[in-house]
Order: C-alpha cells, then sequence, then structure tokens
C-alpha cells in the first residue's frame, strides 16, 4: 500500500495479473501498450512514459525521416491525462520523443547510460532534474521515479512515471519490479518478431526457388574455352568485385542468365538471395505489383499482401531478364529504386528501403529503343554501368564438341536412355551450322537426337543446306590444335584494340547508327563505347599518331 498525505490507504495492482498480461503479447507493440496502460493506472500516477533505446530506422516516427547516427532512446509508449484540455499524453512523437544519450542532464538519459533508478520525492525540492519546471507545477505534478529497464545487464530502455502524490517507498518498489518484468516482455516480444520476420523470410525463398525450379531453364554450367567466352568471363571476374550494375547484352539463348548467376556467385551477395523476373512474361498491369509489392486490398484480386522481387533480392542481387520489355510508365519508378533505394508497395504510404545489385539482360538495342522513345535515357545509362556482349554460337564454334559433349550426357540421366556414340563427322556438322538460336538450340536438337538415337549413333537434325552453305560461304577456322600457338592475353588484347581502332577510323569515328563502328564490328553502341574506355582510345590522339600512354 501507498499512503497519500491524507493517509488514506490505497491499493496497488497485484503485479502477477500484469505479468500474466504482458506474457500473452507477441508483438513488441502490444508489450508496449500492456506495459504502459498498468502503470498509467495506478493510483496516483499523472504520467507513465516508456523509452527504448533503439537505431533511428527501427522507430515508427523516426524511421520515415533523417537517421541520426548517434545512440539514443526514442518515447515509445505514453499514457496519462493532463489537467490542461490541449495536453495530449498519448502523443509520442513530441519534443522529448528523441533523448541522445550523451545527454547527460536529462534524468532519462542519465538513467539509461548508467543502469540507476531516480527517485524524487519532491519536485518541488529538486530542481536539476525538471527540465521545465512551470510544466510540473502547471500539472501539480509532485514527484518522479525512473527506472532502467534492464536484460541480462543491457539497458533496453527507461520507464519512468509522473505522480501527483509523494514516491514512497512501496510505490517505487512496485515500479522496480514492474520495470524488471517489462524488460523481460519487450526482450521476448522482439525475439519472436525476429523469428518471425526469419519465418517469414525463409518462406518466402521456398516459395521463390519452388517457381525458380518450375520455370527456370537452365543450361548448367558455363562451359567453354573459346577466346570469345574467355574474354567475357575475364568481364565477370573484373565487375563481379564491384557492386556495379551490368547490363548483359546478346542474342536470344547464348546464355545471358547463366552470365548473371556467375556474377552473383563470385560477389559478395553470394550468400543473399539471387531473384529472376522475366520482364517479358508479367502483364503491364501487374509490373509495379511483382517489383515492388502490393498490399491486401490495393486492387481487386490482391487477397492478401505480396513481398515483391526488390524485397526478396534485399541484400542480394535482381536480375531483370528480357529488361527492354518494361514500359515507359513504369521505367521512373525503377529509376528511383535504383538510385535512392526507397519504393512503396502499391497500396500502401511507407516507403521501404533496400540494397539491391541489379543485373539487366537484353536481347534489344537499348540504345535504339532510347532513340525510338521507348527506354528512357536515364534508365539505361543506370542500367548499362558495365555492359558485357555474350558472343553467340557461331563466334565461339571451338565451343560446339564440348557443348554436345555435356548435353548428350545431360539428356541420358534425365530421360533414362544410354548416351549415344557422337561421330566426329556429326560434330563437324555442328561446327558449320550458325545456329540462330545459339546454345538453346543445340541443347534441344541434342536431346532430341539422344531420344532417338536410343544409344546407337547421334544424329543431329540440321537444315540439310545449312552445312553446304557454310562450306561454300566463309568457312570459320577449324578449331586450334595442339601444335598451335597460344595467343597471350596481352597480345589478345592488342590485337582487339586495333580492330576496334580500325572500325573506328572506316566510320571516321562514329560509334553508333548505321554505318557506325558499332555496326561494323557487329555489337552494340554502348559495348563498344566502354571498350573505348578500357582501352584509352581518343580521337585527337589516334589522328595525330600519339601512341597510348
Amino acid at each position: 500500500m501507498i499512503f497519500r498525505d491524507t493517509l488514506e490507504p490505497v491499493d496497488l495492482e497485484p503485479l502477477p495479473a500484469i505479468v500474466v498480461a504482458m506474457a500473452e503479447q507477441r508483438s513488441l507493440s502490444a508489450v508496449l501498450k500492456t506495459i504502459i496502460d498498468a502503470v498509467a493506472r495506478q493510483p496516483g500516477v499523472a504520467l507513465a512514459r516508456l523509452w527504448l533505446a533503439e537505431p533511428d530506422q527501427t522507430c515508427p516516427v523516426c524511421g520515415a525521416g533523417e537517421w541520426n547516427t548517434e545512440p539514443g532512446l526514442h518515447l515509445r509508449a505514453s499514457a496519462g491525462k493532463s489537467t490542461t484540455e490541449r495536453a495530449d499524453w498519448t502523443r509520442i512523437d513530441g519534443t522529448f520523443h528523441r533523448v541522445a544519450l550523451s545527454t547527460s542532464k536529462l534524468k532519462i538519459a542519465h538513467i539509461a547510460v548508467t543502469g540507476e533508478s531516480i527517485r524524487i520525492p519532491r519536485l518541488a525540492d529538486d530542481q536539476h532534474w525538471v527540465r521545465h519546471p512551470e510544466w510540473a507545477e502547471a500539472e501539480g505534478l509532485v514527484s518522479f521515479t525512473g527506472h532502467a529497464l534492464l536484460f541480462r545487464g543491457e539497458p533496453l530502455g527507461v520507464l519512468a512515471v509522473f505522480r501527483r502524490t509523494p514516491a514512497d517507498d512501496d510505490c517505487v518498489e512496485w515500479l522496480r519490479t514492474m520495470a524488471h518484468a517489462a524488460a523481460v516482455a519487450i526482450a521476448n516480444a522482439r525475439a519472436f518478431e525476429d523469428n518471425e520476420s526469419l519465418r517469414q523470410q525463409l518462406e518466402m525463398e521456398r516459395d521463390y526457388l519452388r517457381e525458380e525450379v518450375d520455370t527456370t531453364f537452365s543450361f548448367g554450367e558455363i562451359l567453354g574455352g573459346s577466346p570469345a567466352l574467355k574474354r567475357v568471363l575475364h568481364q565477370v571476374a573484373m565487375v563481379a568485385a564491384t557492386d556495379a550494375s551490368v547490363l548483359v547484352l546478346g542474342e536470344s539463348g547464348t546464355g545471358k542468365e547463366l552470365i548473371a548467376r556467375a556474377i552473383h556467385h563470385r560477389s559478395a551477395r553470394a550468400r543473399k538471395p539471387l531473384v529472376k523476373v522475366n520482364c517479358g512474361s508479367i502483364p503491364h498491369e501487374l509490373f509495379e505489383s511483382e517489383f515492388f509489392g502490393h498490399v491486401r486490398g490495393s486492387f481487386t484480386g490482391a487477397v492478401r499482401d505480396r513481398v515483391g522481387r526488390f524485397q526478396l533480392a534485399d541484400g542480394g542481387t535482381l536480375f531483370l531478364d528480357e529488361v527492354g520489355e518494361i514500359p515507359l510508365d513504369l521505367q521512373s519508378k525503377l529509376l528511383r529504386v535504383l538510385q535512392e533505394g526507397e519504393f512503396e508497395r502499391v497500396g500502401d504510404e511507407a516507403s521501404r528501403r533496400v540494397n539491391v545489385r541489379v543485373v539487366a539482360a537484353t536481347n534489344r538495342d537499348l540504345r535504339k529503343e532510347v532513340d525510338e522513345g521507348r527506354f528512357r535515357l536515364d534508365l539505361y545509362y543506370r542500367l548499362g554501368v558495365f555492359p558485357m556482349e555474350v558472343p553467340p554460337l557461331r563466334e565461339r564454334r571451338e565451343d560446339v564438341p564440348l557443348l554436345i559433349a555435356h548435353f548428350v550426357r545431360q539428356a541420358g540421366l534425365r530421360f533414362h536412355v544410354p548416351d549415344p556414340s557422337v561421330p566426329n563427322g556429326e560434330v563437324k556438322r555442328a561446327q558449320l551450322y550458325d545456329w540462330p538460336g545459339n546454345v538453346r538450340e543445340l541443347q534441344s536438337v541434342v536431346e532430341r537426337a539422344v531420344i532417338v538415337s536410343r544409344g546407337g549413333k547421334l544424329t543431329l537434325d540440321l537444315p540439310s543446306n545449312a552445312a553446304r552453305k557454310r562450306e561454300i560461304g566463309s568457312p570459320p577456322p577449324p578449331p586450334p590444335s595442339a601444335s598451335q600457338a597460344v595467343i597471350p592475353e596481352q597480345e589478345w588484347r592488342n590485337r582487339e584494340r586495333a580492330n576496334i581502332l580500325a572500325a573506328l577510323r572506316e566510320a571516321h569515328f562514329k560509334v553508333s547508327g548505321k554505318g557506325g563502328a558499332a555496326e561494323l564490328l557487329g555489337i552494340s553502341p554502348g559495348t563498344l563505347e566502354s571498350r573505348i574506355k578500357v582501352f584509352g582510345i581518343n580521337k585527337q590522339r589516334e589522328a595525330s599518331g600519339i601512341p597510348p600512354h
């Protein structure tokens, strides 16, 4: 019991019932409300407040604004009844919402830093701890009690009470016990929310991986040793160590997704998800929901909350396949999340932050799409910080024998049929064919031949005149034999630089457009511009004959 100045006994509420009520809650917000309501309804209590020590980004008030790196306390629960009509003591966003821990003159900061309890029986006799004495006098506040919320020796926050009666020993002891129980309840609620968040994240990744297994068409590992493929893998090694956005260019079926996976698995994000979005398969009206997610009821058919691909890829890599298919009206929102790392779910006003590395791929000429007004120039530059071009199979014919052998073994295991023998003549026919569908077409042709051969000799179903046209036309160089000299990397780079320079001179240093150097070389203007920078080619210097540094 506590006694007022009139010595009338007043009962404090038994703590066991309050502790049970706190234990029944699972969310942190519910626990905080239970704590503060229980304290505020005790006899003589005018104002009860609870601060938590936490980063600005996890605070519902500070998280929406600019974050302060200095540690601080955040007012998370408040209850009481003011004697004035204008004051609302349930608000948590007022002057004392955030208390810096370095502000030792404030009693709240002192309690959190030292872990000590503070008891002021009569505020009128001790003005040192009162920031606004006139406010306390106007509200008829007589005493103050504050206790640290300690859990396993770590301060979680502060529970403070202003009373309109003196704070005697029984009152102080009741609040101290309440603070201990509150600290345990808060720690348990946080642990429960963390576990629930982890469970949801694992479920999202599980669902995504199941979807990938059902829909993803994989060529397996990257196979080949041709100079064209080695150049690409060298670029992968260079860019993977960075967080730069990558634009993978190339014809359909060349394995652009495999390049994206290689970049992800060789990066510091390898332990985080690699999430794929096939932009060409999403209906126009669902693009925003697919990228950013939506809340239940935001549109017809939104029967539950849905997490978007950007949130799912947080900390990892987002692979935007067929990026040229993104509608023009959504490209500005995509640009915003790439630049600022912020987005809003459909039907939700709260902004969310993500840290995502984007690898995009397309078989379109995005520069031409920009010129024709179908793709934003600023988004093109944002995505194409590091453009890469995956060579078509006709430019890496040396890899065809290795790919055929791999697909034969793979098909035999998949279809439960014996591996056929592969005649050299069929391999040569395959090398002479141009493969307009690239590696994807080669795999399909090999799988069909394995099924038909039933363990006999492999016969590839190719157009009858395909090899003949190649023989009559310009035959490709034969696969390098062991006796042929290997070209050192530096010599190969010198040859590539000379080839680019020759194309630039023939095109009078015009890079893009009809008759430009990119068209002569058969690569995109973005890729050519990147290589010009890498090789340090300068129009004025080359025209004057000055050698590069």
